[in-house]
């Protein structure tokens, strides 16, 4: 046998072992790389913390991963129990909605230029039986007979998530337990595969972006919902605290507080409170705008030394093809593709300010 020969098994022998990890850890990757996100945004906090145990990494570990779990899990758990106590009233009433249909609301035949469009388009949709089932392209809904079926399913789905809720954590234990060997071994590879400067100027910029991205995402987010929330509450919406968590994980995503601050602002108009409804859509439309467009570009941008653009690009493209996880793995290919783009581009790098390493 050549050694042509010789590598050419060797590396199919090589492929063949990663496929088959890949195959059977499949179901995992979700709960892992939401580990590895996590890990790195928290590790200069589990550094502190292990100092303060001396040794005894194992247990910084597990205490900064109860914390964790604790500022993760039990706003998490808080917010389903709260839903479940009202889970059989909605359930009932989206299926008695699909089967009978739901009556236009007074107060929408009344607005001004828009009012009879929207009136003819609830008739003849919403209003009709099962029309509520038709507007989703989920037509799941026609299989419901009755609220248990619908609450059954829908808790199914929230089960899986505490199910991956729990495989995270586990992971970010033994993330935490070994990182630094773990890092040594992921260094040691990129050295080998590619030369050890050019591999040391990509991956210094991966926590970089995590840990900005965590800050402009999450904080900012969870900002928004508290600030949003007060208008719940100043406004007289039911379950005030419920609705701003809400508002809290979808302002995560960019964008996305809107379809809870203006759902809200619907319950509010809906039950005939229209002063209060457009106080709460128009204090959620400037909550979102500064945050937006000011707050969160400039925390990740600033951190990241990124354009506006490719943070935006980032976020909504990183959504759209890998789901939430992606809102932290976008921003990361973008700065990496940035990188790329200067270390081809030397003359560039002035531009913003971060000099470029040439690969050897």
């Amino acid at each position: 046998m050549t050694e042509t020969q010789r590598d050419i098994l060797s590396a199919g022998f090589s492929l063949t072992l990663i496929v088959l990890a890949a195959f059977v850890m499949q179901r995992f990757f979700l709960p892992l790389i939401w580990a590895g996100i996590l890990c790195v945004a928290t590790w200069p906090l589990y550094q502190r913390i292990r100092m303060r145990f001396g040794r005894h990494h194992i247990i910084a570990a597990a205490v900064l991963t109860l914390l964790m779990a604790a500022v993760f899990i039990v706003p998490v758990l808080l917010g389903v129990a709260q839903a479940a106590r009202q889970a059989p009233v909605l359930a009932n009433y989206i299926v008695n909605a699909n089967t009978d249909g739901i009556a236009v609301p007074g107060f929408v035949q009344h607005l001004p230029v828009i009012g009879d469009a929207i009136t003819n388009w609830w008739q003849a949709t919403l209003s009709q039986p099962h029309g509520l089932a038709h507007l989703f392209s989920d037509r799941e809904i026609n299989g419901f007979h009755s609220a248990s079926d619908l609450i059954k399913v829908v808790g199914v789905g929230v089960m899986h998530r505490l199910v991956d809720f729990g495989l995270a954590f586990l992971c970010l234990f033994f993330f935490y337990k070994d990182g630094e060997v773990l890092n040594r071994q992921i260094n040691a590879l990129g050295s080998h595969w590619f030369s050890e400067l050019r591999w040391q100027h990509y991956s210094a910029k991966i926590p970089t972006a995590i840990r900005a991205t965590v800050n402009g995402l999450v904080l900012v987010g969870l900002a928004e919902g508290i600030l949003i929330g007060i208008g719940y509450a100043f406004a007289g919406l039911s379950s005030p605290a419920l609705w701003a968590a809400a508002t809290g994980v979808l302002a995560i995503i960019p964008f996305g507080a809107p379809l809870a601050f203006v759902s809200g602002a619907g319950v509010l108009a809906f039950n005939g409170a229209i002063p209060a409804a457009i106080a709460v859509a128009a204090w959620g439309g400037v909550v979102l705008f500064v945050a937006d467009h000011f707050v969160r570009p400039g925390i990740i941008g600033n951190a990241t030394r990124l354009p506006f653009l490719a943070v935006l690009f980032g976020i909504l493209g990183g959504v759209e093809t890998l789901g939430l996880v992606g809102l932290f793995i976008g921003p990361v290919v973008m700065v990496l593709f940035v990188t790329l783009w200067h270390e081809a581009n030397p003359a560039t790098a002035t531009d913003v300010g971060s000099p470029v390493a040439k690969p050897r």
